[in-house]
């Protein structure tokens, strides 16, 4: 009876210690999943917080090569715009005394006409004829070292020696603490500028010398007038001193005669020189050269005498009639005659001017002029027909420019070249009348 109560009392309690042992067994269980699942979630977060850092990292990374590529192609961009600039873009290094150069265009070399080698590494201002102007360099690296920039324009001078004008600046280029590291120079070339300004300049000049020409043309056309009314009464009174000692005294009457001949001679020229003033249209005749030539001769042979010269003619026999306005060819003639004489006047073994006439071919005839004198300079030869062009010191530079436009109106070419022992040759053609020599 006693074991059944016994038994009764611990069936209860067993019962209950199960379920406490259960219960305890379950939150264990339960605490180790709770454990277990923090674990995995931190496992979890851990590594997505690594992912997220490497993926910032390869952010990071694509970002600063897409900055160095932006940074290529800047740097790019702007070495091939001072590559391909027409000025000549230069850089030197500061910080050295010598002032090499570091980098140089190519517009550069093309305008210094150095190489690449030539130039880096080579003193700027010792480059092309800079010895030449050291002064004013000395006045750039002067206002390089007070932190000024320079602007100014100069003649150079290329490798080979060619001149060539340019703009140049020259600025500094600061670190971040404001020292001067480097020197940025451009050169412009400027020379057609200066050629163009020169130009405009002798074109001025012209123009003001035309407007001296041209009020001397008046002075000299009333100076004709009133030298005609002397001449006249010299003649005049010569006629009569003439008339007065007839078949008396014979030295006498030659004297005279000398007066009346020097007189008219000087009254024709007086007449001519009007005529040439005149604004008249050309009178085209037919002339015989020949004819013109030794007509030409008598009047400037009182000055070919007073010098000390002489005239070789050598004149084609019965040359083809030309046509031609008189006056105008002997203007010619008398100028190319004349700038002989002055040309002989400088060499006392010139003593000789030959005057020839030739056929060139069927149609025209050649007229040359040739001196014994001191020659033409190279550098006049392409500037002897130009407007106002002289090498006198008293002359006006329009005679052989005025004979070659007389040339021209009628049909012919006037030119000149050295002789090949000394002296020159002017030579022009004019075409045969072919109407009065049929």
């Amino acid at each position: 009876m006693k074991s059944k109560i016994k038994n009764k009392i611990k069936a209860p309690l067993l019962k209950k210690v199960t379920r406490i042992n259960l219960e305890k067994k379950i939150r264990y269980q339960s605490d180790e999943l709770k454990s277990k699942s923090g674990q995995l979630r931190q496992g979890a977060n851990r590594e997505k917080l690594g992912f997220n850092r490497e993926k910032e990292g390869a952010d990071r990374e694509r970002q600063g090569a897409k900055r160095e590529k932006l940074a290529e192609e800047q740097i790019h961009i702007r070495t091939k715009a001072m590559e391909s600039t027409f000025d000549g873009i230069f850089i030197i290094d500061a910080k050295k005394p010598d002032f090499p150069i570091i980098y140089a265009n190519q517009s550069f070399y093309d305008l210094t006409g150095y190489s690449k080698n030539e130039v880096i590494g080579k003193n700027y201002f010792l480059l092309y004829g800079y010895n030449d102007n050291s002064r004013v360099y000395e006045e750039i690296k002067q206002t390089l070292r007070e932190g000024k920039s320079f602007q100014g324009e100069m003649l150079n001078f290329k490798k080979n020696g060619e001149k060539f004008w340019s703009l140049l600046r020259i600025t500094q280029v600061r670190d971040k603490n404001g020292i001067t590291t480097h020197y940025v120079g451009n050169k412009t070339n400027t020379t057609l500028m200066k050629q163009r300004d020169l130009e405009i300049k002798e074109q001025r000049e012209e123009l003001l010398h035309v407007t001296r020409v041209g009020k001397l043309a008046e002075f000299v056309s009333s100076l004709a007038h009133e030298i005609s009314q002397p001449l006249t009464a010299i003649l005049s009174y010569a006629q009569a001193a003439q008339r007065l000692l007839k078949e008396r005294e014979p030295q006498l009457q030659e004297i005279l005669q000398f007066i009346i001949n020097d007189d008219q001679r000087a009254a024709e020229v007086i007449r001519r020189l009007r005529y040439l003033l005149k604004k008249t249209k050309p009178a085209f005749e037919s002339l015989d050269i020949n004819v013109l030539i030794n007509d030409t001769v008598s009047l400037i042979m009182p000055d070919v005498t007073a010098r000390d010269k002489s005239i070789k003619l050598e004149l084609f026999t019965n040359p083809p009639l030309i046509q031609g306005d008189r006056i105008q060819l002997q203007q010619v003639l008398l100028n190319l005659i004349s700038n002989s004489l002055e040309a002989m006047e400088s060499s006392k073994d010139a003593h000789e001017l030959s005057l020839k006439t030739s056929l060139k071919d069927k149609y025209t005839i050649l007229v040359e002029v040739k001196d014994s004198g001191c020659g033409i300079p190279e550098g006049n030869m392409k500037k002897l027909f130009t407007h106002f062009f002289t090498s006198k010191q008293d002359g006006l530079g329009m005679g052989l420019s005025i004979s070659r436009s007389i040339v021209e109106a009628h049909g012919g070419h006037l030119e000149a070249e050295n002789n090949h022992d000394h002296g020159a040759t002017f030579y022009f053609t004019i075409p045969i009348d072919l109407k009065n020599n049929r």
